[in-house]
């Protein structure tokens, strides 16, 4: 099977299944599920797999699935997709827009979703006619949002015997038919952190007699992020940004307590295992300062996505066979989040970002916003990238094998 029939039987494939793969994206776009509530997804995704042979595992919690295709003792490569939503209300005016108040696929994971789903189907053809060397687990993973989901899927075996994850996210800054591809660090690690700050309130007349609040919790807000840019490398490329910041409720009383909350990015690994430590200390010196209390919850999300040289390079060949010359293209580093980090921290991977702007209108609809859409020809260029990959992965060396190869590989 030469890299040019595998994309005449990926062209075959979708021209009868693509136009249904949007229809799948569409309604799963207007009934959006949150972390860990994806039942009528999860149920969707079931029966598509179900009718035509595979046999998927549902999680514990009853979101997200497992799913195995082929069999035998050859390697095993898994592919994943995050399915669930965002609390966001869809500012779209289309027919697909979503029906559930206050919640919509503002990430593309629909879009993820219905790109596995679509894959899947196209490697049973695949396993059915005896050309798979081993095993593919597809990955439907809750909760990325959230996030937790990863760590679900792994502490329920997800990733055992898997050799190598890929994966891959919308990028609404590149072009539909093109792949961002970067090894190493392509996301940021991103954690929570909420402060509160308690001290003796009073009148504005009198802030001498009290612990002025209001502005020992500025203090805290401007000195914080600035001395940890003195802190820690510049390299790291560590962020502390506020998101939330709430304290009293009356103009003329100072009051007893304030809460901040916010978000903690940073590109670098070593500098994101510090990063707790430093801040608390910190942040003890500053409230001292001005004679308040301040405690701190800092919550751990997730580490960079640290992408695997080779993985890359099987991602890179697959794009270019599957999506043709000049389909992939540079990418940097985000100070995204994203939980797929987590499966790259036991197995090497590669994590790829899709284009879905349209060319020939030039918008960019960014992400987690409610306006958030695609140029709906990404679905199968996404199938094509990631049955590619996952065939390419299987066989050793990382390429698409001859017909000798093959009836070797499967003796």
């Amino acid at each position: 099977m030469q890299g040019r029939e595998l994309r005449g039987e990926l062209d075959a494939f979708l021209a009868e299944t693509e136009q249904d793969l949007v229809a799948f994206r569409r309604d799963l776009h207007m009934h959006p599920e949150l972390a860990f509530a994806e039942y009528r997804t999860t149920q969707r995704i079931a029966e598509r797999l179900l009718a035509v042979g595979l046999v998927p595992t549902v999680l514990p919690r009853g979101t997200g699935l497992i799913c195995d295709v082929g069999s035998g003792d050859g390697p095993i490569v898994a592919l994943r997709a995050d399915i669930d939503a965002l609390p966001l209300q869809d500012e779209k005016e289309l027919p697909y827009r979503s029906t559930v108040a206050g919640s919509c696929h503002a990430c593309g994971h629909d879009v993820h979703t219905s790109i596995l789903l679509g894959t899947s189907l196209f490697l049973a053809q695949q396993a059915a006619a005896g050309l798979l060397p081993g095993r593919v687990r597809l990955i439907f993973q809750p909760a990325e949002e959230l996030p937790g989901g990863a760590l679900e899927v792994m502490a329920h075996g997800g990733i055992s015997g898997v050799e190598r994850i890929f994966g891959l996210h919308c990028d609404p800054r590149v072009d539909v038919g093109q792949v961002g591809l970067k090894s190493g660090p392509i996301t940021s690690a991103c954690d929570k952190l909420v402060i509160r700050v308690s001290g003796p309130g009073g009148h504005t007349a009198r802030p001498h007699l009290t612990a002025d609040l209001v502005f020992a919790l500025a203090k805290i807000l401007t000195e914080l992020p600035a001395a940890l840019s003195r802190r820690i490398d510049p390299r790291s490329s560590l962020s502390l940004v506020w998101g939330k910041v709430q304290a009293g409720t009356a103009a003329n009383a100072i009051p007893d307590e304030g809460v901040a909350e916010g978000t903690v990015r940073c590109l670098d690994e070593e500098a994101w295992h510090a990063a707790p430590d430093l801040i608390k200390a910190l942040l003890e010196s500053v409230a001292g300062a001005y004679g308040v209390e301040a405690t701190m919850d800092y919550t751990r999300g997730v580490p960079p996505v640290v992408n695997d040289e080779l993985s890359v390079a099987m991602m890179g060949e697959a794009a270019a066979r599957a999506l043709g010359a000049g389909a992939v293209v540079a990418t940097q580093q985000s100070l995204g989040g994203e939980d797929f980090a987590w499966y790259l921290e036991s197995i090497p991977g590669g994590f790829a970002r899709l284009g879905t702007r349209s060319p020939e209108t030039g918008i960019t609809y960014d992400i987690h916003q409610g306006t958030f859409d695609i140029d709906e020809r990404a679905i199968g260029m996404g199938v094509r990238l990631m049955a590619t990959t996952a065939l390419t992965a299987l066989f050793e060396g990382g390429h698409l094998p001859s017909a000798d190869e093959i009836t070797s590989a499967l003796a």
